[in-house]
């Protein structure tokens, strides 16, 4: 599976942002895709993560109620839109898909897009 992720860049404080997700390859066999974020001298956090069979979400405390996390039905896209963005938010944020084939599990991470909050 390949991820390519777009969408960071520089935003304003209190804006908003939207985050793309291109996975291609075996995606079928994906069963769990999240948003994970790493910001400098901290470690890497999850911060948002979609189950695919159910559609169950989970969410850092940090975003919940500002953030959405969807993806499409085939497991080609994932995203994430997050809104009154906060400085803390700046981070490079990296896409990532887990994948069950048989007994094969496999993790998958993206190169990651640079989000920076200004004041």
């Amino acid at each position: 599976v390949h991820l390519v992720e777009s969408g960071g860049g520089l935003v304003q404080a209190g804006g908003f942002l939207r985050l793309s997700c291109a996975a291609s390859g075996s995606t079928t066999n994906i069963d769990h895709m999240g948003w994970y974020r790493q910001a400098p001298g901290k470690q890497r956090e999850l911060v948002a993560g979609i189950a695919v069979r159910g559609g169950m979400t989970n969410y850092a405390d940090s975003v919940l109620g500002r953030t959405i996390i969807s993806r499409e039905n085939d497991n080609s896209g994932l995203y994430l839109e997050m809104s009154k963005l906060q400085l803390q938010d700046s981070g490079v944020y990296v896409c990532y898909a887990h994948s069950m084939s048989g007994y094969r599990s496999e993790d998958y991470w993206g190169q990651g897009t640079q989000v920076t909050v200004s004041s």
